[in-house]
């Protein structure tokens, strides 16, 4: 641990997860049953993990900041049967497992000794044998999405009755394109809930690596560890660049870096001028990746790819991608369109065959998550953003990463995300301080590339957190806190969906009653432009 400095070597993590995994068949988890995992980073996290991988299980990482009743709905829809928490956790479980009635048990890491259905970690596995159960065979993590633009999703992945020595294809897929080797030394900046720093630390101790995890990410902190452990790989994503940058000079310099081998990044495109200055900084070494908790498909790109075509997250390296226009037809290079994918990677979203078949094509060969991209003349990937962030501001599609990109290098206090809530009528009475300060910082940088901004005509402050940890636009979130504030005359957000090749017409589906507010009447299906190959939610 980084912090802290606590070790764990290999035979105790073998005991430990032997012991952990005895338990959870004591406590009736038997193959294909699941568990969930609710803590922050610590020391009993991977074994936490591992007692399932021992033992045919599928185990789901939560994010340690949801609330309860976020909490309560993913450990009911996952219907998992036991919850690991930790103290600095534990209100929040306690009360989440008050509505989970398919929640028969618990374990809490440092509890208090009244702590509810939840029984102390350590007391609960000492003295069980620490040699493998009789029935070992594969487990894996059984994650969500990440809920920025609705109810989250379970990705369900099939496992066979193998031994848990074998790994999935994607996983061994992902051990070569990351570069993994024996002996490696891994650092983990990234909360464990994530699918990639999951996956990423998970890897590295099956190739007998060392792995330094981060209780939480601090930019100095950051640098000191690969000093100080002579650290070989590490995945980031472009928030931590951006902060790294931000440090002075001085402090930049201080570190002996030389020892990284790969520094992988994901999660987002990383702005050109940010990606530029780190492969000043730290040499040729990353390798940038596109994918999404579904795994559906890969590209990837090096340095010296990237450094060709600035902007790029490389070329398909996993699945066969096919860009879609609204037609549903191919999109010619430079334009971009909806990122459909023939999978290289099967899945289904648990227990929701609806959103299964939403995501998929009609002929049910193809796959999306709602991406939009496009291919240069070379074959190289550029996202432009997602559908379902999309604004649509007098009757001008707007997509928010680009500016997003942009307004991420301002300082703070003039920190803005857009996001797909923004439209005229969401503030009568704005705070313009944080769009005046953006809108001032930008203009006296004039190293900054020429883009046309579409500043917005209202802006709204909210409490909510604008990203989430892995710097993913939380864009439910802040939907849902200007909703409570809209004026009376506006009405509340439609979901509508139209399928690929379905009428546009609003007669070709059956009418249904106004989802707004008193007296306002909600538009026709017709009147509204809306991508026919997925569904996403639509304001007015």
């Amino acid at each position: 641990m980084a912090s802290t400095g606590e070790s764990v070597c290999y035979a105790e993590y073998e005991a430990r997860t032997n012991r952990l995994a005895h338990l959870l068949r004591a406590r009736g988890l038997g193959r294909l049953d699941h568990y969930a995992i609710f803590m922050e980073n610590n020391d009993r996290y991977l074994e936490a993990c591992g007692a399932g991988e021992r033992a045919g299980l599928y185990y789901t990482c939560v994010n340690s900041y949801l609330t309860a009743p976020e909490l309560a709905y993913i450990l009911n829809n996952s219907t998992s049967k036991l919850l690991i928490t930790s103290r600095a956790c534990r209100e929040v479980a306690i009360e989440a497992a008050r509505d989970c009635p398919g929640l028969r048990s618990g374990l809490i890491v440092d509890g208090t000794g009244d702590d509810g259905l939840f029984a102390d970690f350590e007391t609960a596995t000492r003295g069980l044998p620490d040699t493998p159960i009789g029935d070992e065979c594969l487990g894996t993590p059984m994650l969500y999405s990440s809920g920025t633009t609705g109810r989250p999703k379970g990705i369900l992945r099939p496992l066979d009755d193998v031994p848990p020595g074998d790994l999935l294809p994607v996983f061994s897929f992902l051990s070569r394109l990351w570069q993994y080797r024996e002996g490696l030394t891994y650092l983990s900046p990234a909360p464990l809930y994530h699918s990639a720093p999951q996956a990423s630390v998970n890897l590295a101790i099956r190739d007998g690596g060392t792995v330094i995890i981060m209780e939480k990410f601090d930019p100095g902190q950051y640098l000191s560890l690969v000093e100080r452990y002579r650290v070989t790989h590490s995945q980031l994503v472009p928030t931590m660049f951006s902060r790294m940058l931000k440090l002075p000079a001085q402090v930049r310099g201080r570190y002996d870096l030389s020892s990284l081998e790969i520094a992988v990044h994901a999660a987002a495109p990383c702005p050109v001028p940010v990606k530029r200055q780190m492969i000043d900084w730290w040499g040729p070494i990353f390798l940038e990746y596109y994918a999404s908790t579904e795994a559906i498909g890969f590209s990837a790109c090096g340095t010296g790819e990237w450094l060709t075509h600035p902007g790029t997250v490389g070329k398909v390296v996993l699945g066969e991608l096919h860009i879609l226009d609204e037609s549903f037809e191919p999109a010619p290079p430079g334009e971009p369109g909806t990122l459909w994918f023939k999978p290289g990677s099967p899945f289904r979203y648990f227990d929701d065959a609806e959103k299964t078949a939403e995501s998929t094509s009609p002929d049910g060969s193809m796959v999306t998550v709602g991406d939009v991209g496009y291919l240069d003349d070379d074959g190289y990937l550029y996202l432009t953003d997602r559908s379902t962030f999309m604004i649509i501001s007098g009757g001008v599609n707007i997509y928010p990463r680009p500016p997003g990109q942009l307004l991420g290098r301002v300082p703070q206090p003039h920190r803005v995300t857009p996001g797909p809530c923004v439209t005229p009528e969401l503030a009568r009475s704005p705070d313009l301080g944080p769009k005046l300060g953006a809108q001032s910082w930008i203009s006296s940088r004039p190293e900054l590339p020429s883009m046309l901004i579409r500043w917005p005509s209202r802006t709204r402050r909210v409490a909510s957190p604008s990203t989430t940890t892995a710097g993913m636009p939380y864009s439910r979130a802040i939907r849902e806190a200007c909703a409570t504030r809209l004026p009376p005359s506006v009405a509340m957000a439609a979901v509508t969906r139209i399928l690929p090749g379905a009428s546009r017409s609003a007669s070709a589906r059956p009418a249904r009653p106004s989802q707004g507010r008193p007296g306002v009447a909600r538009p026709t299906a017709s009147s509204l432009k809306i991508h026919p190959s997925i569904y996403r939610q639509v304001h007015w």
